[in-house]
């Protein structure tokens, strides 16, 4: 045999002297069907998982839009609905207003003051959430405290016969409550008179009736001496020499939230109204 079938033969070389092309191995066309078929299942798998991933994704957007949607609404609703003011006055309540601005028969009364905010962020701020631990007392502008950091449960409305947890009445005047503070040492009729008239429920939203006495705050937590009764609103303050029901009234029906019909509401509360 020449060499040329030699070569030709053993599969080293072609006639042009490129090595030969390997055989290819033969493959069983069921287990390309197999092949085939895994794959395309496999681009399946994919392309539906993308599909299910884009459709959650949709559905949470929705849901967040709906819940913003719900929360936009309800807040409209709210200050669309929330009564501006409160039943008309009585004729007890009219004579109250009266008295009040004759001064008649009342103690010594300072004038409304406005008090500056509490350190700036922290005016309204969550004790728990803002800011850690409840802060002194002496840390407010103020005493009683008319704003700042507080409790995240307001404290409901009512006369108290015991010193109420502070910062949760901090938050009552956060929703537009006033309080009435007395000292403990106060009493007699004009007291009891405070007592009685907000312990009805006609008279009773949004006002707390309560003694002002947290010996654990140092001096801040009693009522400076000379002051048997105190008036607090958001960022407003009067203080009296004692307990009058018309100077508390008056206050009442000015600062707390809503004003009874026909009165102006002179306060700035930023959660007017809200429940407490």
């Amino acid at each position: 045999m020449s060499a040329k079938g030699r070569r030709r033969r053993s599969g080293q070389r072609t006639s042009t002297g490129r090595p030969a092309a390997p055989s290819r191995p033969k493959v069983d066309p069921g287990q390309r069907e197999d092949a085939d078929r895994s794959r395309r299942e496999e681009a399946r798998r994919l392309r539906e998982g993308v599909r299910r991933r884009a459709i959650r994704r949709r559905h949470l957007r929705n849901a967040a839009y709906g819940l913003i949607g719900v929360a936009v609404i309800g807040a409209i609703v709210y200050g669309v609905t929330r009564p501006k003011h409160g039943a008309a006055l009585t004729g007890e309540e009219r004579a109250l207003l009266a008295q009040a601005g004759s001064q008649a028969g009342t103690p010594e009364c300072g004038q409304i003051q406005t008090i500056p905010e509490y350190s700036g962020a922290d005016d309204r701020a969550h004790i728990g959430a803002q800011v850690a631990s409840p802060p002194p007392l002496s840390s407010s502008p103020s005493a009683p405290p008319v704003s700042g950091p507080h409790d995240s449960t307001p404290l409901a409305a009512g006369v108290y016969s015991t010193p109420p947890p502070v910062y949760q009445a901090i938050h009552s005047l956060e929703h537009g409550a006033v309080i009435i503070w007395y000292a403990p040492s106060a009493s007699g009729t004009e007291l009891d008179r405070i007592k009685s008239f907000f312990g009805d429920a006609a008279h009773q939203d949004h006002v707390i009736v309560a003694p002002y006495d947290y010996p654990d705050q140092g001096s801040v937590g009693r009522l400076p001496a000379g002051q048997r009764m105190v008036l607090v609103a958001w960022h407003h303050i009067r203080v009296c020499t004692g307990p009058s029901l018309a100077v508390a009234f008056d206050f009442v029906a000015h600062y707390r939230f809503p004003p009874p019909a026909g009165q102006s509401y002179q306060g700035d509360a930023p959660e007017q109204g809200v429940p407490i």
